[in-house]
């Protein structure tokens, strides 16, 4: 390695090795691509991600993209919560985080209004967090689809906001 360079290939050409004070950048629209067989070091296999998201009640009630769609990719849902904020969700039936399978739209977790009370955690297949049978919320949605944040029901009043925390596996189509 040359003095002060903090990103280099060793010798050899079969390791780029990212020192201290290094940084590589994966700008937007940009994938970084695991061939079957590769892996991460260090991390889960597949790795788990996380997003919050703190929705305004009117992108609630108009429908919210939380996850982009992926060329070539999939979603699996690994957990999600939400959480009131600025007073109770009142009106709504239920606060949803949807999803695509088999070219359908379903409800990956149901969060319902009345457990909605500000600052409540509500947590995927727990008291207010209703999931789909079986496991199926768990399961992979189908590729080149988003995950989105709506309603069923009439719009949601009185919280201000809604924070959403999902964790997320994303995988080869």
């Amino acid at each position: 390695m040359e003095a002060n360079v903090p990103i280099y290939t060793k010798q050899g050409g079969a390791e780029q090795v990212i020192d201290d004070g290094g940084l590589q950048s994966v700008k937007s629209g940009g994938v970084i691509r695991l061939e079957d067989g590769a892996r991460l070091v260090g991390v889960a296999d597949p790795p788990v991600f996380h997003v919050r998201l703190r929705a305004t009640i009117a992108q609630v009630n108009a429908g919210i993209e939380v996850l982009p769609a992926i060329e070539g990719y999939a979603y699996r849902l690994v957990d999600a919560a939400a959480i009131a904020v600025g007073g109770a969700a009142g009106a709504v039936t239920t606060v949803d985080l949807l999803a695509t399978a088999s070219a359908a739209s379903r409800k990956l977790v149901a969060f319902g209004q009345a457990q909605l009370t500000q600052s409540t955690l509500l947590r995927a297949g727990a008291t207010g967090g209703t999931v789909l049978a079986d496991g199926a919320s768990f399961t992979v949605n189908d590729a080149n689809t988003a995950v989105t944040l709506g309603k069923t029901g009439d719009d949601v009043t009185t919280a201000t906001h809604i924070d959403l925390l999902v964790s997320y596996v994303v995988e080869e189509a």
